[in-house]
Order: C-alpha cells, then sequence, then structure tokens
C-alpha cells in the first residue's frame, strides 16, 4: 500500500528536483541551438526517417525529455509550495497571477527572443510557457480539490486523449493554403491539435504547437507526485523508482502492440537501426501517451537515484544552478541560440535575414549556404551554457538573498 500520511516535513530545495530540472533545461538549449545554426534544421525534421541519420534523430530524440519534465516539474513545485507552507489563499493568487505573467511573457518576451522583430503580423507560438500558464491558471482551482481528484484527472488526460485523435481538422491547417478555422476549429486546435488560428479578423496569427491537452494533466500528475515528498525518504525512492521502471515498461509493451497510444505507428525500416529509430520516434505535437511514458518513466526514476543527494561535484552543482532558476534560464537560453545562429551565419558571409522574420518562415526564406554541420551546433550549445552559467549563478543567488515577491515571478 502507498503511505497515506506525511512523515516528514521538508522546509529546503530538493536538490534532486533541481538537478533534474537543470538537465533538461541545457538540453532545451541544445534542441534550440541546433534549430537555429545546423544547415536546414527550420526545413527538415530530424525525427523524419527518410531524410535523418542517426546522430540527428537522437539530437533530436534526447530533447523530447525537456517539455514533459519541465511540465511535470512545475507541478512537483506547487505541490512543494503547499507544503512549505503557503497557504491555500496565497497559493492561489500566485498560481493565476504568475499564469498570466507567462501568458504574457510567451507573446512579448519569449516572442521577440526567437524573431528578434515587433512585427505583430505573426503574433507568436503558443509554446510551452504557454501551456505552462494556463495549467497553472487550472491548477489555482485544482490544487484546492483532494489529490485523489488531480490524479484521476491528470491521468484521464494522459492516457485517454489519443482517442480523439481521429476528430482531426483536416487537411492540417499548420501547412495548407485553407480557408480560416471556425470557432470550433480554433478552440479544438488551441486544446487538443497542432495548427494556426486568425486573430483579428486575419490581421495576425498564432501557431498553436503545445495545444493544451495533455499538458495541464500533465501539470496535475506532477503536482500529485509532490506530496512523494512529505513520505520517508526510503519509502519515496522506492516508489519513484517503481512508478519510473512501470511507465517505461509500459511504454515499450504498448508500443509494441502498435494500436493505441501514439497516431504515429512504428513500422520495419531498411535496416535494425532505423527500425528501432521508428519505435522510438513518437509524437509531441500534441504529446502522445507513449512519448509522456517514454519521457517521464526515465525522468522519474533519475528522481529516485539522485533523492538525497548532496551536491558536491562540478556537474551537479550546474545542474541544479540551472534548475534553481528554469524561467530565468529559458529567456537566456533563446537569447544563446538565436544570437549563435545569426553571428554564425553572418561571419560565414551569409544573409542573416531569414533570422529576422517569423519562425513559420525562417526555414522557407533560409538561403541555400546557409547553417552550419551539427558539430558546430554542438560547439555553439557548449559555449552557450558557459555564457549562461554565470549570469543563473548570480540570479540563484539573488534570488536566495532577496526574498522580494516579485522575484518569484521570474
Amino acid at each position: 500500500m502507498l503511505p497515506e500520511e506525511p512523515s516528514v516535513r521538508i522546509k529546503r530545495r530538493i536538490h534532486s528536483v533541481d538537478l533534474l530540472r537543470g538537465i533538461v533545461m541545457m538540453i532545451m538549449l541544445l534542441d534550440h541551438t541546433r534549430e537555429f545554426v545546423h544547415h536546414n534544421a527550420l526545413v527538415n525534421d530530424p525525427s523524419n526517417l527518410a531524410n535523418t541519420t542517426t546522430l540527428l534523430f537522437f539530437t533530436r530524440w534526447i530533447t523530447h525529455f525537456c517539455a514533459p519534465g519541465f511540465v511535470f516539474l512545475s507541478g512537483v513545485s506547487i505541490y512543494l509550495q503547499k507544503m512549505n507552507g503557503k497557504n491555500n489563499a496565497v497559493l492561489t493568487r500566485f498560481l493565476w497571477t504568475r499564469g498570466l505573467w507567462l501568458i504574457f511573457l510567451e507573446f512579448t518576451v519569449i516572442r521577440f527572443l526567437m524573431v528578434f522583430n515587433l512585427d505583430y503580423s505573426y503574433f507568436g507560438m503558443a509554446q510551452v510557457i504557454w501551456a505552462i500558464g494556463v495549467s497553472m491558471i487550472v491548477m489555482a482551482a485544482f490544487h484546492h480539490f483532494p489529490l485523489k481528484v488531480n490524479a484521476a484527472v491528470g491521468l484521464a488526460m494522459i492516457f485517454l486523449h489519443n482517442a480523439f485523435d481521429g476528430f482531426a481538422i483536416a487537411p492540417n491547417v499548420v501547412f495548407a493554403n485553407m480557408p480560416p478555422p471556425t470557432f470550433a476549429q480554433d478552440l479544438w486546435i488551441a486544446v487538443h491539435q497542432l495548427g494556426i488560428v486568425p486573430i483579428f479578423g486575419g490581421a495576425s496569427k498564432i501557431f498553436f504547437n503545445y495545444p493544451l491537452i495533455p499538458w495541464i494533466g500533465v501539470m496535475m500528475a506532477g503536482y500529485t507526485l509532490g506530496s512523494i515528498y512529505e513520505w520517508e525518504a526510503k519509502d519515496r525512492r522506492k516508489w519513484l523508482l517503481r512508478m519510473g521502471v512501470a511507465a517505461s515498461v509500459l511504454f515499450v509493451v504498448i508500443r509494441a502492440i502498435n494500436v493505441y497510444g501514439d497516431p504515429q505507428p512504428w513500422a520495419t525500416q531498411s535496416n535494425p537501426v532505423f527500425t528501432f529509430l521508428s519505435f522510438l520516434n513518437t509524437t509531441k505535437y500534441p504529446p502522445s501517451l507513449l512519448f509522456l511514458l517514454m519521457t517521464l518513466g526515465p525522468s522519474l526514476i533519475v528522481l529516485s537515484v539522485s533523492d538525497g543527494i548532496e551536491v558536491k561535484s562540478a556537474w551537479q552543482h550546474v545542474c541544479v544552478t540551472f534548475g534553481r532558476v528554469p524561467m530565468f534560464f529559458y529567456l537566456l537560453q533563446w537569447v544563446s541560440a538565436h544570437t549563435f545562429g545569426v553571428a554564425l551565419n553572418y561571419f560565414a558571409g551569409v544573409d542573416t535575414s531569414y533570422l529576422f522574420i517569423s519562425v513559420l518562415d525562417m526555414g522557407r526564406a533560409a538561403p541555400p549556404n546557409h547553417g552550419f554541420p551539427i558539430w558546430v551546433a554542438y560547439l555553439a550549445w557548449i559555449a552557450g551554457l558557459v555564457l549562461i552559467y554565470p549570469l543563473c549563478s548570480w540570479w540563484a543567488g539573488l534570488k536566495k538573498r532577496n526574498k522580494h515577491w516579485a522575484l518569484s515571478y521570474l
């Protein structure tokens, strides 16, 4: 039986949570650096087995752990705030105001850092920060409900949403030149399907690449799991490991059956390696059940094996520092990725104007000689981490010394 009552109160940061969050944030920078630096990254999907390599596929695949980890750990952090003394009224106000703040950032600061322009004929991308913001607003209400309710609703979204894949708007309005969607289609795109929604009478548009379901469910699941940090350490580690292994095994079993859990079935390829890649090639937009099992299962295992760590080594300090200031890091990593893309192409004599337009048009407008081999993207990623670390260390120190409420919003 799972322990029902809390057995220990924790009044400090949990290093294992910060460690995992720091790791996924660092990997996130790799993905965005690849998009701006690697040749044709904005055109060719590295998960498309018809035109990828094993290295390129896994460079993209490892970054799949970022968004689920980011959203899930945001849910864990909500419970930890409650556990550490924040009362329901204060937490409710914090969640809905921070949620609105994140949505504002998504379509202002983050939008600018992605495109380096203020042309709002392209309003922006509703991506992970938008999804976290809306999910926090939902959690402003749902944290008042029992954990069992949050667990049930969250797991239902995660496990059942693929049953509605057949209701997709066809053809996909993202890349097809089709008439504007109806209001009902707009709502469905925002909730469950990748797509573009015209706004302001068609004067602008939003690209919803992070539909809300099941991301809200992922945050609810993280919030529920946060209660495990009130258990004794021995029980916590044991159950984190069991849940992580169970999710990973469930991914393998359901994926092998190849009937449910992802709109993209795997298939035998020209060689065993690419058949394995096909098996791993699950759908992120929106994240399928199999995508989430594949990514959250190993994440729970990492939380188990790192539980109770004493931060001693240099790599642990780096990861934990990044993990303590995820929003600050998130903003800086866009600056790093986009700036490296502009600077490297500029010094290589490439016309960089394509890096100052909407994300939807960058790939089509890129000159043939743009971008660099994948190893250059890796070097730019490492350089970005080196440059960002001192700033994150300073910000983490500032937040530790100064408890002003405004600092909790970044």
